[in-house]
């Protein structure tokens, strides 16, 4: 919590942002140049239709936002207004863009909250509560349209075969289940840890980090461990309303942001299995919630033309990648980057000169 500005504008420089965006069009280049097709550009409808959808789709970002918003003002028991819940919003999704999605943005975020005169307990309770939520949306609802779709319609994409090569035949459901595991596992961990034994929990890590191998992150293990404690505490006395409408939210949010790739598929082909789309993207962001890039960049493109090519024109995945990415990705890099150096002289800067007067 006591980072000072010159660390956290080194530790967003400009470097931080241009790999993501250079990884992510490198790819979507590549995949361009592979499966482009003049044709299917010259039958696309210029009309109406195609920049309705179009603008459907940013509407869908706007509400996936808002709904992400209105959760952190409801966890925050709206302590935050709307302009300060937007800026906290933001430069943490602009933080999880350029950090490995795997990673994410979880510790500048404890900054943020602190910074927004949250204590330091409600604030780590707000992020793993943030954290949990996002990861039971997975953990219940995959399985659901696992089942519900099969697996032949999930793990079937016409250009998966790039990737059956490597993976036996077996195709993406190799990635998918370590990710699906990964994340349950990780819920799991969490739900134990907050709501039935944080304390037991934090001696199991701190006895698992102190093994030979695991002893040089023993520290970052006991301070997990003391970040579950806190939120247990924390959670203690909150009411089903708490629960009812954060969650909500999240579905709702989680939701509009799937809803950008129908939109865009339908705006440039007037069919398809809608809900079979959706399904898919679950299992999408699956893979891309392990991936090592920034922000998913270079997966979130190949994962795009390989799992939604046959709802789309053929020639023009690349393209609706790219478009997606334009409308779900990279706007963050630039508002985060316009929205940091303000945040930081008004929550750093401006204290100093009023702690000086």
């Amino acid at each position: 919590m006591q980072l000072k500005p010159e660390e956290i504008l080194k530790a967003f420089r400009p470097g931080r942002i241009i790999w993501p965006i250079l990884i992510g069009l490198i790819v979507a280049s590549y995949l361009l140049l592979r499966n482009f097709n003049a044709e299917a550009f010259r039958q696309v409808d210029w009309s109406f239709h195609l920049v309705f959808w179009i603008f459907l789709a940013i509407v869908m970002m706007v509400i996936r936002d808002l709904a992400y918003m209105y959760r952190i003002r409801v966890l925050t028991d709206n302590h935050l207004g709307w302009g300060q819940s937007f800026n906290v919003i933001m430069l943490w999704e602009f933080a999880s863009a350029i950090t490995p999605s795997i990673v994410g943005g979880t510790a500048f975020a404890l900054l943020l909250l602190h910074k927004e005169k949250i204590s330091a307990g409600r604030s780590t309770a707000i992020v793993l509560v943030s954290t949990f939520l996002d990861e039971i949306f997975f953990v219940i609802l995959v399985p659901l349209l696992y089942f519900t779709v099969g697996h032949h319609a999930l793990f079937n994409p016409l250009n998966a075969e790039a990737l059956k090569s490597f993976t036996h035949g077996n195709g993406m459901f190799y990635f998918f289940s370590i990710g699906y595991v990964i994340i349950f596992v990780y819920t799991v961990f969490l739900a134990y840890g907050i709501f039935i034994n944080p304390r037991g929990l934090k001696w199991l890590l701190i006895k698992l980090f102190s093994l030979p191998y695991l002893r040089k992150w023993r520290n970052e293990a006991s301070e997990a461990g003391n970040d579950l404690v806190t939120a247990s505490l924390e959670l203690r006395n909150v009411g089903k309303a708490y629960w009812l409408k954060s969650f909500g939210a999240t579905c709702v949010s989680w939701t509009a942001r799937y809803l950008v790739v129908n939109c865009l598929i339908l705006a440039f082909f007037a069919g398809g299995d809608q809900f079979l789309i959706y399904a898919r993207q679950l299992v999408m962001w699956i893979i891309m919630l392990i991936s090592p890039t920034p922000g998913s960049s270079g997966i979130a493109e190949l994962v795009f033309s390989s799992f939604l090519s046959d709802f789309i024109p053929q020639g023009l995945s690349s393209t609706l990648g790219l478009l997606w990415r334009l409308i779900s990705y990279y706007p963050y890099l630039f508002i985060g980057a316009i929205i940091l150096p303000r945040w930081i002289r008004k929550k750093f800067l401006n204290t100093r000169n009023d702690g000086a007067l």
